[in-house]
């Protein structure tokens, strides 16, 4: 079987690494990452039919090509037959299934690896299992980071267009009246009058403005300062920050376990993670631990030094250093994170929908006394 060369896919890649894998790493990836427009490689949802379709073939008995002729006969678009009819005729003309994979250029180094070394020491159907459960845990933590922020997003965002028309149209109808009758506004009706007409006078310029912003933030997204800043901002947003750091820290830690499980060295296994993880704080430690590991130092005492790893999960890594059983563990605190985002995601998403309602029923009610509360004065006045 030939060997992968990775100096060479390095080369070849460090380019393109700047361009793709710093695109992502903040939370709107998390939310939109199987709606990749773009994206060379195959959806997360249809690596995880794959491998587990292929996984239960070879389980049962049929042999590689005949598994994967049933799997490209299922396949319902056109595009996908020709993706998998190419690996399928690269796996008869004598190319191992790892480097089918490879060549076809959908699928990342980290799967071509441990589908490598599943070829090599006989593990792959168990190297496709764990495949296709890591992809139905990384789909499943995406829909349920959607699932809890849909609701309360719908409502900000009905929330804010009320409040855009009352500010657009609603208070300059009053605004006239008030001028109309004369005589001395509420302090809190001067100040939203005034706000409705700067929202007026310089609501193209908003809009500009914003667009501008827009620009900006999409020309500079793949640079590493940018994706430092947005990643920062994120963690020190309350309750979400928290949890796209636990995402993310039970995707490193679930790819840590297949990796090592499939006998990857360790230092080759950091490298293939830094070049999938797509967040930032972890991506830019794993180049220090690398350094630190090629020098001698231990796997824990190297992230014990970046603050984005917790103290519970260094000391967990530091026993399954210690007992020889490092992917062990790291399945074990990847599991316990999973458990911590549904968790959190679920309290996330009953607790933000009732707070925006609150904040935004506050801000159309305080509309709302400061236009009516001149009529009142009017109306007393006359009596």
């Amino acid at each position: 079987m030939p060997a992968i060369d990775l100096t060479q896919y390095e080369k070849k890649k460090s380019g393109q690494e700047k361009g793709e894998a710093r695109n992502k790493g903040s939370l709107i990836d998390l939310l939109n990452r199987e709606i990749s427009f773009g994206s060379k490689e195959l959806p997360d949802k249809k690596k995880k039919y794959l491998y587990l379709e292929l996984g239960s073939l070879l389980e049962a008995g049929i042999d590689l090509k005949n598994s994967f002729e049933l799997i490209t006969a299922d396949q319902e678009k056109e595009k996908d037959k020709i993706l998998y009819k190419g690996i399928q005729a690269a796996i008869l003309s004598g190319t191992s299934f790892s480097q089918a994979l490879q060549q076809s250029g959908k699928f990342s180094l980290y799967e071509v690896y441990s589908l490598q070394i599943g070829e090599e020491t006989g593990k792959q159907i168990e190297v496709l299992q764990d495949l296709a459960s890591f992809y139905q845990h990384k789909i499943k933590q995406r829909r349920q980071v959607v699932s809890a922020l849909t609701y309360p997003c719908i409502v900000l965002s009905t929330s804010l267009g009320a409040v855009f028309f009352m500010l657009r149209f609603v208070v300059p109808m009053f605004a006239d009246v008030f001028k109309r009758f004369g005589g001395h506004l509420p302090w809190i009706t001067m100040k939203i009058v005034g706000l409705s007409n700067a929202f007026g006078d310089h609501f193209w310029q908003g809009i500009l403005s914003l667009l501008t912003v827009g620009i900006f933030v999409w020309f500079t997204r793949k640079t590493d300062k940018f994706r430092q800043v947005v990643s920062g901002l994120v963690l020190r947003i309350p309750l979400i920050g928290n949890l796209v750091q636990k995402v993310y820290l039970a995707r490193f830690c679930n790819s840590m376990r297949l990796l090592i499980n499939a006998k990857l060295p360790l230092l080759r296994a950091i490298a293939l993670i830094r070049q999938m993880i797509s967040y930032y704080p972890i991506e830019s430690s794993l180049h220090k631990v690398e350094t630190d590991i090629m020098n001698g130092k231990s796997l824990h005492g190297s992230l014990q030094q970046f603050p984005v790893f917790p103290s519970k999960m260094i000391q967990l890594i530091k026993i399954g250093e210690e007992t020889n059983k490092l992917d062990v563990f790291f399945g074990k605190i990847s599991e316990h994170y999973i458990e911590e985002v549904e968790y959190k995601t679920s309290t996330l998403s009953s607790l933000m929908a009732p707070i925006i309602m609150l904040f935004l029923g506050f801000i159309v009610g305080g509309i709302l006394i400061a236009m009516y509360l001149p009529l009142f004065e009017m109306s007393n006045s006359f009596q």
